[in-house]
């Protein structure tokens, strides 16, 4: 296990995103930070990755062969992206087997820096209650302000959140929609610090939008959010597509950077919460139950 700052040994045994395969430079050192560690990638021509601490000798934008790095952390290609790991991480990623469907559209909408911490916006992305205030016209709109009863389950046998019959009504809930409509959600956290959530498709009602948020956390309060699009949309150019998802994150990134305090408190007692917050309260017990302490306020005992 490398030598880190973070001693949480759930986080350091985790997959961590790095960066989407498809805008990471062939052959060239590309520096970035993880768990408040510095980090050098480099990805070859082949599609060999290699990820490693700093070092002096290689500087970021140095022309490399990836076959050539010695002492490198373990890495992988998922979901279009470049994961590491700072210690001991399991031989599979948590399965998204939307991705492999030959028919879908799959982007990195964008990538956005983000001072919170990662468990705070993973919360976030579970929240449907702020989308007629934030997200005004498009995810939501008023009077149509109530989070319906949905159910969340806790799956020891998946070790994952699951929360299922999510409804809410979208004016616009995606670049390929028309007309306003109510919108079934379904939302997965299959890792401490990244979430699924399978989305109804305004063009084919038997099949799901998948949008995914892939935390890097660079510090206890500060993050890099890679958003995954695996979609169904033959009309939209990428750069629409993009756009969209853009704006939706664009709208939550002051909201995340105003929380207080920015690690997510795990004691019940610390915050309020209200029905619609049942998978915000589920989540929260599931970090404390695989006793993550990185980027969190832990309860006390």
């Amino acid at each position: 296990m490398a030598k880190t700052r973070c001693l949480d040994p759930v986080v350091l045994n985790l997959w961590h995103p790095l960066g989407a395969l498809i805008e990471l430079p062939v052959d060239t050192v590309v520096d970035t930070v993880l768990l408040e560690e510095r980090l050098s990638l480099a990805v070859g021509l082949d599609g060999a990755v290699a990820v490693w601490q700093s070092c002096p000798d290689f500087a970021a934008g140095d022309k490399i062969d990836v076959a050539a790095v010695s002492k490198s952390l373990p890495a992988k290609v998922a979901y279009g992206y470049l994961w590491a790991s700072l210690g001991s991480p399991p031989d599979e990623l948590f399965h998204i087997p939307e991705y492999d469907e030959a028919d879908r559209r799959r982007l990195n909408a964008a990538t956005f820096g983000v001072n919170v911490s990662a468990p705070r916006a993973i919360e976030n992305f579970l929240d449907m209650g702020h989308f007629p205030y934030v997200h005004t016209d498009i995810l939501g709109v008023e009077p149509h302000t109530e989070v319906k009863e949905y159910d969340v389950d806790i799956s020891v046998e998946r070790d994952e959140i699951l929360a299922t019959r999510c409804r809410f009504f979208q004016p616009l809930a995606s670049s390929a929609s028309e007309t306003g409509a109510e919108v079934e959600y379904i939302y997965r956290v299959p890792h401490p610090y990244c979430s699924v959530l399978y989305k109804s498709s305004p063009v084919d009602d038997a099949r799901y939008d998948v949008i995914a948020v892939f935390m890097q956390p660079l510090s206890q309060e500060s993050v890099r959010a890679h958003m995954m699009l695996c979609i169904l949309d033959e009309d939209n150019e990428d750069k629409v597509i993009k756009r969209f998802q853009q704006t939706i994150f664009g709208q939550d990134k002051p909201i995340l950077e105003n929380q207080f305090p920015k690690r997510l408190p795990l004691d019940p007692r610390a915050e309020t919460p209200i029905r619609a917050d049942k998978s915000a309260i589920a989540y929260r017990r599931w970090l404390s139950q695989k006793d993550v302490r990185y980027g969190v306020i832990p309860a006390s005992n």
